[in-house]
């Protein structure tokens, strides 16, 4: 289970570094437009807006690479949990107020790596 939610955690993680370079690199680019149906004027309109979202995607994927590579166990599950549920209030919040597909794409993969890191760390305590 600890391998299982490393993957889970590492997959959120490079989820939410696409999320960046797509808010901040890519918004007005072909692959930004189509990725977000935006138009080339309303991407122009909302650019610094995305990037500061990208930014934020950044953190949370820095957030739980450092609690994943913490050398105090503890403290770096504490971490991935805190990251992790941010991630998930998030896609539940855009899945309901902007897109329904967030719920799939943020929500349940992080709903997903909690559960197994839980699992994870239940496994470790009993051991």
């Amino acid at each position: 289970m600890q391998i299982l939610s490393k993957v889970l955690i590492g997959i959120v993680a490079l989820a939410h570094i696409w999320f960046l370079i797509l808010e901040m690199f890519l918004w007005q680019h072909p692959v930004g437009l189509k990725t977000f149906g935006f138009s080339a004027e309303l991407a122009s309109q909302t650019a610094v807006l995305a990037a500061n979202q990208g930014l934020y995607n950044g953190f949370l994927a820095a957030g739980l690479i450092f609690g994943m590579l913490h050398s105090n166990r503890k403290t770096g599950l504490t971490m991935q949990v805190f990251f992790l549920v941010c991630i998930l209030i998030a896609g539940i919040y855009g899945g309901v107020t902007a897109k329904l597909s967030i719920l799939y794409v943020q929500a349940l993969p992080a709903l997903l790596a909690l559960a197994a890191l839980y699992a994870a760390s239940r496994n470790s305590e009993s051991a």
